[in-house]
């Protein structure tokens, strides 16, 4: 196996999808000779040519709409939008069009694409390139959302979602990518997707995070073991489809449960996961469910340290909840 970064788990996912299927194509801004911004595609175009990794216009409608229209041809598309922070001219695309054609035609066609965009801080962007918009996403049927947060997960997941036959927004955590290291097998595997991962076993609280949280939740873990207090920690990795089953598996072996994503806190995908728990296994918990978020303000340029959830803030929550 290979020793590889985030970033060059994703550049490798794409090599062997695109090694493995001639109709799997590469696009979006600067992802051509100049192999993209974080150099996820680099090198893609010299091994495979401009008509298989190009460079597009700066039009994410554009990128977004030409891959619907490949997907529906026959394609498989894999369109990376620069940062998530400019997804949204491309949002009808992706919730009115991508999202809906399976339904709308019946089952007739279906939108086997790709949509690969770095989202989160942990770069000092400021707000325009550092946001976290999933649950935005996360509210339409028909699409599905995948964070990975290792090297492993993050070929996996992306193979699995290349394969897919619906359309897969592919959030990856830019905090994370050369951040993490790790063992990544060499040629085609999957993780499927809609399925959890355990990050580190416990009895005593439940911590469910996804993306550049998780090893902030390992850590913070970490230290709470250190008092007595022992922590399941669950990546979540597919947003939408979650799987509900396994959520509320994990909440039930601790009965106490902390939420943790860096988005703001009102309607962020944590009160998704703490409205499953609490309509379901309610009887379980033993203390009330709490959530460690970013802030209900715009992305900060210069505190960006402040406004996401670290170490110490992910402690207090899990003290919190093991002391109720």
């Amino acid at each position: 196996m290979a020793n590889l970064t985030l970033i060059q788990a994703v550049n490798d996912g794409l090599r062997t999808a695109m090694r493995d299927d001639k109709n799997v194509l590469v696009f979006g801004e600067d992802v051509g000779p100049k192999g993209g911004v974080f150099l996820a595609t680099e090198g893609l175009t010299k091994e495979f040519g401009e008509e298989r990794c190009f460079d597009t216009p700066l039009s994410e409608d554009g990128i977004v709409g030409a891959a619907i229209g490949m997907a529906l041809n026959g394609l498989k598309p894999v369109a990376e939008i620069q940062f998530q922070d400019f997804i949204f001219p491309a949002f009808d695309q992706i919730v009115s069009e991508a999202a809906k054609f399976r339904y709308r035609s019946g089952g007739q066609y279906t939108v086997p694409m790709v949509i690969r965009t770095p989202y989160g801080g942990g770069i000092r962007g400021g707000l325009y390139h550092s946001q976290s918009g999933e649950a935005y996403f996360c509210h339409t049927p028909g699409l599905k959302v995948v964070i990975p947060s290792t090297p492993h997960d993050a070929k996996g997941l992306l193979l699995a979602a290349i394969n897919d036959p619906d359309p897969v927004l592919f959030l990856e955590p830019k905090a994370l990518y050369r951040a993490v290291k790790g063992e990544v097998p060499e040629g085609k595997y999957t993780v499927d997707l809609s399925t959890l991962r355990t990050v580190r076993e416990g009895a005593n609280v439940t911590v469910f995070c996804y993306g550049a949280m998780v090893p902030v939740c390992q850590k913070a873990a970490d230290k709470a073991a250190e008092k007595g207090v022992e922590c399941l920690v669950v990546d979540l990795r597919t947003l939408l489809p979650l799987d509900e089953e396994g959520v509320l598996d994990a909440a039930k072996r601790t009965g106490r449960v902390v939420v943790v994503h860096e988005a703001p806190r009102f309607c962020g995908y944590g009160g998704e996961i703490s409205a499953l728990i609490a309509e379901n296994c309610i009887e379980y918990m033993e203390a009330p469910i709490v959530r460690v978020t970013g802030f209900d303000t715009p992305f900060p340029n210069t505190l960006e340290h402040h406004y996401m959830p670290d170490e110490r803030r992910v402690l207090d929550a899990i003290e919190r909840v093991a002391s109720w």
